[in-house]
């Protein structure tokens, strides 16, 4: 009996079970030539991106390399030679080198060396011709200091220094000949540059000395040489010193005041130069949260740093001086500018509507701009030129025309821009105009849209992100092993950002954000679309960006909810972490890449996926076959910071290159010496055991990093900040508790 009914059962079982539909069959994923698995089995070619161009017009002028055969080391500087018919570049590191005016030109020349010093500027004497002067602007040390490994150490031991020297008849500073004018101290914000003013008097200016917040609280205290406008006369010195101070100088009045000053009030007044129209003095000041600016400056001027950071309260609490704030002439807010590099008053005649415009730069975004004034008043202020270079230095060729020098030392010069060639189609302003979405509702990527992800990612306030490489037609990448990736005109790298509007619910989560990277021109531009509410479409941001709040559902928030700001950037603030020392991309790297994605059900290796379907300019081997250098288990992968099985060094490592590297990087927009590529030794770091030459946040015996002691290291109190003082310093509104967990338990580590 027991047999037949379990007979029965095993029929009915049997008849259920042919009656059921057909499981799917499990897809194979395709193989590489090793025979390991890809994510794709082919590459679908991209023709529908519209994304192109520019939402506007192309700016008047661009950038032209000069002398093209020529690279510097760190140039900070450029001026004429007034000892022969070419220019002289200025280098960091206390070199300065004579080319030829030829640009075709090969060959540099020493024309001075001022060891041990840092070089800011340089300027010969208005009567050269008799006298063979030149003078120079430097930073170092009086008496050198070392530690116990020998190395130099920086302090209260720097000073500036304006150095005279005579120029031989063979054309080259004389450097036994080195007189010196005057010496302050200075150790940070030091200032930099000279003129010499109609009335033959030589103006100089000074920086507040440190590198943070004026810790020293120079700014409004006139009883130093900090923070100030200097002018001396030269040309008849007091008995035994090098100048005399002019009696029209403004505070001899005042006790205890410098009676050097001419004007005071400037956090790091970064270029000075003469308007040959009316004497007036212009400065480029670099700021420090929020604007940089361009001043007028007039006999007795305050311009209030640091109670104020140009017409903005920054330290309100702080005794002002004894004079009345001046505004600045111009106002650049961080989302446009940051760094200011002050410029020259062009006297050309190639290009008409400059003629006798102020024409300034910025260090930190490449952009260019022209004002034209009367007295203190801006008549007319133009953006004339977006470049990718670090600006330092502006100078005039013997014909007006304009040259500068980039800080990864090259020098380029301004032509009009060329007109379009071609027509292109209008630049999207919803991402349903791209041509890069097949479905934006749902966030579906159009065909031929590769999917990526990276090791170690920036953090960007806890949202979730997605990441796409969106190539044109057949066009492919030059792959790189160790640095960055070449990737053709108009490419567009995409990356959508999305927040759970209830923390820790990923049913919650909706899409914010999606930023573009277009290359065009040999030159990388980002782009910020800002999501609707009904999730269907998004729209292009302006260029000077927007912040939007949310509310937050979550439990440990005081009422159960909290207010998160997110920040949409700006153009210009996009490429001061996309900028030329990070090499432009900082996730498409190997480096980065090298891992497995999920792509649609299928886990496989980014790298090979990618060279699987002919995406890298690969040379093919004997067989014909396009293969990566070597397999992606022999090239390095950075490690997940937050998977605790990595080892603690690397993953601390990973961090830093992730989050910081790209401006903390030799040439990088970071103020701070040290250096954080994920490759770089320890003893090249600049950071274990090394002073801060920045705020040190009232902790005692600051380092940056203390070993052992986490209490002690300034790199955690910038971990820990938002706003002022806080890294990364961009779109940051939330802490990242497990990178502080992480990076605290790391510094305990370290020896």
């Amino acid at each position: 009996m027991n047999h037949l009914i379990r007979s029965f059962f095993v029929l009915l079982m049997g008849s259920l079970v042919a009656q059921l539909p057909a499981a799917p069959a499990v897809k194979s994923p395709a193989l590489a030539h090793d025979g390991q698995p890809v994510g794709l089995d082919k590459r679908i070619l991209l023709t529908t991106s519209r994304v192109v161009g520019s939402p506007e017009p192309p700016p008047m002028l661009r950038a032209k390399r000069a002398w093209p055969a020529l690279n510097f080391h760190h140039s900070l500087f450029i001026g004429r030679d007034a000892s022969s018919d070419g220019f002289l570049v200025g280098e960091q590191a206390g070199r300065i080198l004579s080319i030829s005016r030829d640009q075709a030109g090969t060959t540099t020349n020493v024309f001075l060396t001022v060891p041990d010093h840092e070089l800011y500027s340089f300027h010969f004497h208005p009567g050269f011709a008799t006298n063979r002067y030149v003078f120079t602007f430097v930073n170092g040390p009086i008496t050198k200091q070392t530690n116990s490994a020998g190395v130099v150490l920086g302090g209260t031991n720097r000073f500036n220094r304006i150095l005279r020297y005579t120029v031989t008849p063979e054309g080259k500073a004389n450097p036994d000949s080195q007189y010196e004018i005057i010496q302050w101290w200075s150790n940070g914000h030091n200032g930099g540059e000279m003129a010499f003013g109609l009335d033959g008097m030589l103006y100089i200016t000074s920086g507040d000395g440190t590198s943070d917040s004026d810790g020293n609280n120079t700014g409004q205290d006139i009883t130093d040489l900090n923070s100030g406008l200097l002018r001396l006369d030269i040309e008849h010195p007091d008995a035994g010193k090098a100048f005399s101070i002019p009696k029209d100088n403004p505070f001899w009045d005042i006790p205890g005041a410098r009676p050097e000053l001419w004007a005071y009030g400037f956090r790091n007044p970064w270029r000075i130069t003469m308007d040959p129209a009316d004497g007036g003095l212009l400065v480029g000041d670099i700021g420090q949260d929020l604007y940089e600016m361009i001043e007028l400056v007039t006999r007795g001027a305050n311009f209030g740093w640091s109670v104020r950071e140009g017409n903005h309260p920054f330290h309100a609490q702080r005794k002002p001086g004894p004079h009345p704030f001046t505004p600045p002439l111009m106002e650049h807010h961080h989302a446009e500018a940051r760094s200011i590099t002050g410029g020259v008053v062009y006297q050309g005649s190639r290009f008409a509507e400059l003629r006798g415009a102020y024409v300034y730069g910025d260090y930190g975004t490449g952009k260019i701009w022209a004002l034209k004034r009367k007295g203190a008043k801006v008549t007319w202020h133009r953006e004339i030129a977006d470049t990718p270079h670090q600006i330092l230095a502006f100078c005039e060729g013997r014909d007006g025309e304009i040259f500068y020098v980039d800080y990864a030392g090259q020098l380029y010069e301004l032509e009009p821009t060329p007109p379009e060639t071609k027509k292109r189609p209008p630049f999207p302003r919803k991402l349903s105009e791209s041509g890069l979405f097949a479905k934006v509702k749902g966030h579906v990527v159009a065909p031929g849209v590769i999917p990526y992800s990276v090791n170690s990612q920036l953090w960007s306030d806890g949202a979730h992100k997605e990441r796409f490489i969106a190539l044109p037609g057949e066009s492919k990448i030059e792959f790189s092993e160790g640095g960055g990736w070449k990737f053709p005109e108009e490419t567009v790298l995409v990356k959508s950002f999305a927040l759970d509007l209830e923390a820790g619910n990923p049913k919650s989560r909706k899409w914010i954000e999606t930023r573009f990277l277009l290359f065009e021109q040999n030159e990388w531009v980002g782009y910020s679309y800002r999501w609707n509410e009904s999730q269907t479409d998004a729209e292009l941001v302006e260029a000077k960006g927007v912040d939007r709040a949310f509310k937050i559902k979550d439990a440990r928030a005081p009422g159960g909810t909290r207010q998160q700001t997110w920040h949409y950037p700006s153009r210009a603030e996009c490429m001061t972490c996309h900028s030329r020392a990070a090499q432009f991309v900082l996730g498409t790297t190997t480096v980065q890449m090298n891992r497995e994605h999920d792509y649609a059900g299928v886990k496989a290796n980014q790298l090979r996926t990618l060279a699987h379907i002919g995406v890298f300019n690969l040379k093919p081997d004997k067989d014909g076959v396009a293969k990566l250098p070597k397999p992606p288990e022999k090239m390095v992968a950075l490690p997940n910071p937050y998977d605790e099985s990595a080892p603690l060094d690397d993953r601390a490592r990973s961090y830093l290159h992730a989050n910081c590297s790209h401006c903390h990087v030799e040439a990088g927009g970071g103020n701070s010496a040290i250096t954080l590529r994920w490759n770089t030794k320890p003893e090249q770091m600049k950071l274990i055991g090394v002073a801060p030459l920045h705020d040190k946040f009232g902790i005692a015996d600051a380092l940056l990093v203390a070993p052992g002691a986490p209490e002690r290291s300034v790199l955690m109190q910038r971990v820990l900040r938002i706003g002022q003082g806080g890294m990364p310093p961009l779109a940051k509104s939330i802490v990242d508790e497990p990178a502080v967990k992480m990076l605290g338990e790391w510094i305990r580590s370290v020896k």
